[in-house]
């Protein structure tokens, strides 16, 4: 039987799923990352099949987010975009110390994964967290700055964030280039990474994460194309099909594996 539990830690509220024969003993461990105005029991599906396959899976609420909620406006919210994913990169190396205290991690087999907002997030956490073992990024953006400069772009566009200037911008390009994985690309250090993105992502940029995983598979993984991979739709936009579920299941099954299966 998969177990729900509702925890929190450090002020940190999450819910971890997995077999309740297993609660105990030490497994791998999965963090998954929600997106931009979603919630983490959004992401249940895929921790109910990780859980299955016998990992322990936390869904973490990022700030401002779920049980976090200030009721803010969206553009209150999208203005703490880059605030939020910065704090849930360090949030969740508090989490993990927690798990690791616990002694209920096995091997130190940890991956971390995330859509869109989390797809974003995963990305900076491999930049900053070496104990992360293997990941997947589902509609995520690896190239902060850049990202960042078509945000404000955008918002100026729209007649939003009319305020911000250009010294805050580029005060805010400065603390997002620590965790741009595109500027330090030798942080990966070859661990499994998976990507999965539709070509006609309306919100998150598809050549973002295909340009990256080009570099990286004619460079770093060139000798080892199996520890990394690109799964391109068609036509799903900016929604999580089904197939690429399954597809983040079986890379954590395969690159995180576990003796007490």
């Amino acid at each position: 039987m998969i177990t729900i539990d509702e925890q929190i830690t450090r002020d940190i509220p999450f819910l971890h799923i997995v077999k309740a024969e297993k609660k105990d003993k030490p497994l791998p461990l999965v963090f998954f990352i929600h997106g931009f105005t979603s919630a983490r029991e959004h992401n249940l599906h895929f921790a109910f099949h990780l859980a299955e396959k016998g990992m322990r899976v936390i869904l973490p609420d990022c700030a401002y987010h779920g049980v976090r909620s200030e009721n803010l406006s969206l553009e209150g919210l999208a203005s703490k975009f880059w605030e939020i994913v910065l704090n849930e990169i360090r949030e969740i190396d508090i989490l993990k110390t927690y798990f690791q205290e616990k002694q209920l991690i096995e091997a130190d087999l940890i991956g971390v994964a995330g859509t869109s907002m989390g797809g974003i997030t995963t990305f900076g956490a491999l930049a900053k967290h070496d104990w992360i073992k293997a990941a997947v990024s589902l509609m995520g953006s690896p190239n902060y700055t850049t990202f960042l400069k078509a945000q404000i772009m955008d918002m100026r566009h729209k007649g939003l964030m009319k305020d911000i200037t250009d010294e805050e911008v580029h005060l805010q390009l400065d603390a997002l280039r620590p965790y741009d994985l595109t500027l330090q690309t030798d942080r990966l250090n070859k661990r499994p990474l998976l990507f999965w993105h539709a070509e006609n992502d309306p919100v998150v940029p598809y050549r973002h994460a295909k340009s990256l995983y080009d570099e990286l598979a004619a460079t770093q993984y060139k000798q080892d194309p199996h520890l990394i991979r690109f799964i391109t739709d068609a036509q799903a936009g900016h929604k999580v099909s089904r197939q690429a579920m399954f597809e983040t299941i079986d890379w954590f099954v395969t690159h995180l594996k576990s003796t007490n299966v």
